[in-house]
């Protein structure tokens, strides 16, 4: 498959240029229409050890007092519970029952690792960032891992330098390429396929990710447009709108206002106003879209990182215009028998929640400036809290209780920090301070930012990590 057509014979030529769009199925051929690419592995068989095995690492993955959290506070892993506090007497943090990495991140970082350590003499690529976490990327990059292109598609050159040879043109069949948790898209997928990459082998995307292709085919067979709630330029939903494709029409929503644009149109009985949807959808919807055939029936599938009261706002949304026009709802599928948020995602909301509801005085949401998910983790926060709640990425963003380093997040990756302050000085009264992490932050930094906000208390009013593992254990 990765040979010149021109070196082939003229009937072996014509055999692959038949087999061309069905590329991106070989790999997977194996498989049933049931069954997952990467299922999670249950908690006996995962490798955790794999990615700890220096002290960098250890100290980026593991946290004493997140272990103990989640051992007194997860009961359930679907399930949110109350949050647990951490009393260090001049300041206390709370902190959700469910934080930090989900299991489809986990088993993208366990595989990553695995790969690397299995493979020493070989070179060892990632698509493109394996999370929405610089430090875990990082980590990675030191132990030898690289990456093809960049979280929005531009690829890596060799030397790094604009007009170098891309990594892309260097692949050869004995070359590994790590599919990370966000999938990737057909495209891409048949490029590999053609280096003649074991593309299958190494994929690691997320089964919650592929539950929303598995959906979006679905209700492609049943005769649904597939409306997609997500950011046209992040991995996992050009992966989904890519896999959508193949099954259906498809068209990419950002948000409610988006979709009640798209509302408006299939609403409208003036031909020309709904000629315009090619123009405000340019570049998010299927080629050939049909404004007259395909916004007839929609279903609405979604980026697994998203809020899922916007997600099912669209839904209501849709609905009540498709009541008014056809004076039929069932014309709109979704948020129902196959809802495709991410449980892991809407744990978190939930666990989240159930902590804004405690008196509070500020809250740190921690992630990576790309992460979407750990984004809605701060919108809530700054619903309650306003300038109190902060989006950092570590410990390192907390310069002092009078500066620290905000993410202004725009959802389009060029966002900009600004100087908050938490406050002028040392309170004179004991401080409740909400700390959580998206699903690509790991453990370790959440302990890192409890200790960098302890550091700026005398000693002399902190009780020890010590104590406060007693209490949790007690």
């Amino acid at each position: 498959l990765h040979a010149q057509p021109a070196s082939l014979a003229p009937s072996l030529a014509v055999l692959l240029q038949e087999l061309e769009p069905y590329l991106v199925e070989i790999p997977y051929l194996h498989l049933g229409e049931n069954d997952f690419i990467y299922k999670f592995r249950p908690a006996q068989e995962r490798n955790t050890a794999i990615y700890a095995q220096d002290a960098a690492a250890g100290s980026l993955y593991q946290s004493q007092l997140c272990a103990a959290i989640k051992a007194l506070a997860r009961q359930h892993e679907r399930t949110a519970a109350a949050p647990v506090t951490l009393d260090f007497g001049a300041v206390s943090y709370v902190i959700p029952s469910h934080f930090g990495f989900c299991l489809g991140v986990k088993n993208a970082i366990e595989r990553a690792y695995e790969t690397l350590a299995e493979n020493p003499g070989r070179r060892v690529f990632m698509l493109s960032e394996l999370i929405h976490n610089p430090f875990v990327n990082e980590d990675l990059l030191r132990r030898g891992l690289r990456y093809l292109q960049t979280d929005r598609g531009a690829p890596h050159t060799v030397d790094g330098r604009p007009g170098s040879p891309q990594l892309w043109d260097t692949l050869t069949p004995e070359d590994i390429v790590i599919i990370p948790a966000f999938g990737a898209t057909d495209e891409d997928k048949r490029r590999l396929v053609r280096k003649g990459i074991a593309v299958f082998h190494y994929d690691a995307t997320c089964m919650l990710v592929e539950k929303v292709w598995k959906a979006a085919r679905a209700y492609g067979r049943e005769g649904f447009t597939v409306v997609i709630h997500g950011k046209h330029e992040h991995e996992e939903t050009k992966a989904t709108f890519s896999n959508t494709r193949r099954f259906a029409p498809a068209v990419i929503v950002r948000n409610l206002s988006e979709a009640r644009l798209l509302a408006e149109i299939v609403a409208s009985d003036d031909p020309a106003f709904r000629q315009s949807f090619h123009q405000k959808f340019a570049g998010r919807c299927t080629p050939g879209f049909d404004v007259d055939r395909h916004l007839e029936r929609v279903a609405v599938v979604n980026q697994t990182t998203l809020l899922m009261n916007e997600t099912l706002e669209i839904i209501e949304h849709l609905r009540e215009v498709f009541r008014a026009k056809f004076t039929d709802d069932s014309r709109v599928g979704g948020g129902g028998r196959r809802d495709t948020l991410c449980y892991a995602t809407q744990v978190n909301q939930d666990a989240l929640s159930r902590a804004l509801a405690d008196p509070l005085d500020a809250a740190f949401v921690i992630g990576g400036k790309n992460s979407s998910n750990t984004y809605q983790l701060f919108r809530l926060c700054a619903e309650k809290l306003g300038p109190k709640a902060f989006f950092i990425q570590s410990e390192a963003g907390i310069e002092s209780l009078q500066h620290v380093e905000h993410y202004v997040y725009d959802g389009s990756g060029r966002g900009h920090t600004e100087h908050r302050t938490l406050w002028s000085g040392i309170p004179a009264t004991p401080r409740r301070i909400l700390v959580t992490g998206g699903a690509s932050c790991p453990d370790g930094i959440i302990q890192q930012v409890i200790a960098r906000i302890n550091s700026f208390y005398s000693p002399d009013h902190l009780r020890s990590v010590a104590d406060v593992l007693r209490d949790l254990e007690g």
